[in-house]
């Protein structure tokens, strides 16, 4: 295998590791590219120009912190090479602009210093253009700064003499489920499943992308199946997890709507299981709390607490089964505010 093709380091963030290994992917990086980039450049590229550069570019000043994905591209119509540089985010970052220049810097010195002397003296030697991006797949919205220019003090005053570059920016909830889904390849079907959803909300999505997991290749869906995993791993306890996994790696692309459905049944079973411990928990506490008081006013408020916080139980598991505000209410006894605020808690 070519020294450029060889698969990437693993990252120092888990979720980053799903991106990394999908994205080292040639084609799915393609995808990426013609999905989401309006750039008539990334028209004249193709899978054969695309060369995985097998090179992590750690900065000294960011040593937690590693360039990601770096793919070298030589267009069709142009004898050129050129660098996309990609970065993988979860959160926003404000130093984005000046982390992205330290690791174009580096790729330029590495190309500097693996040219002959005698080639990059000549007067028409130039360095390859690089094409910064970030990934960023965060809840709350991108407030980092677009531009090299905006991290300058008064950047408005000195215009055209500043340095400046702008960075593509792939905000993976920002994008409409309409957009995803017309999409229709692996990486719009990653995006929409990624982006954040309920258990329920993800079953709903995975049944309108069945038609495009059919179409994909086996290692394509294995890239899927690895993703469902990762994504719905965090949310379930260590028993469901081990089922998730069986269900997972015996499905196959024309059996996509059955994987569906056993996902599904082992996403309701741990939901009943979470609302009857809910129910149970709420008993238990209230008999307790009222024991624990040997006056009256003790065992009063013990009680009251205890049942207060069995139906705050039973309300969280019921919002965690999409049932109707107003029906949760009637079940529990809660004020509508009570189980909105409570809805609001589950959401951050």
């Amino acid at each position: 295998m070519p020294e450029h093709e060889q698969q990437p380091k693993l990252p120092h963030h888990p979720h980053d590791k799903g991106y990394k290994q999908l994205l080292a992917n040639k084609k799915v990086f393609l995808e990426l590219l013609k999905t989401f980039v309006r750039e008539h450049w990334v028209e004249a590229i193709d899978e054969n120009s695309l060369v995985l550069v097998n090179k992590s570019y750690i900065l000294q000043d960011f040593q937690e912190k590693e360039a990601d994905i770096i793919y070298m591209v030589k267009t069709k119509d142009r004898s050129i090479i050129f660098y996309i540089l990609l970065e993988l985010q979860s959160t926003v970052d404000y130093l984005m602009p000046f982390r992205l220049l330290l690791y174009m810097v580096e790729v330029w010195r590495d190309v500097y210093n693996n040219t002959p002397q005698a080639e990059r003296e000549r007067k028409d030697f130039r360095l390859p253009p690089i094409i910064p991006a970030v990934l960023y797949n965060g809840a709350s919205n991108w407030t980092a700064v677009r531009t090299f220019k905006e991290m300058q003090a008064d950047y408005e005053e000195f215009g055209r003499y500043l340095l400046d570059f702008r960075y593509l920016l792939f905000d993976v909830n920002r994008y409409s489920e309409e957009e995803l889904l017309k999409a229709a390849n692996l990486i719009a079907s990653v995006f929409l499943l990624d982006q954040r959803i309920s258990p329920q909300e993800l079953v709903k999505r995975l049944r309108k992308l069945a038609g495009v997991a059919k179409r994909l290749t086996p290692d394509e869906f294995r890239y899927l199946k690895a993703w469902l995993m990762n994504i719905i791993k965090p949310k379930v306890p260590a028993d469901p997890q081990v089922k998730l996994e069986n269900i997972l790696a015996a499905s196959c692309p024309w059996e996509v709507e059955k994987m569906i459905s056993n996902l599904e049944l082992v996403l309701e079973e741990m939901q009943r299981e979470a609302w009857l411990k809910g129910l149970e928990k709420g008993k238990l506490e209230g008999k307790l709390e009222g024991k624990l008081e040997g006056k009256l006013e003790g065992k009063l408020e013990g009680k009251l607490e205890g049942k207060l916080e069995g139906k705050l139980e039973v309300a969280k598991n019921l919002l965690l089964l999409n049932v109707d505000l107003h029906t949760i209410a009637k079940a529990t006894g809660l004020s509508l505010e009570e189980i909105e605020n409570l809805k609001k808690q589950l959401e951050n």
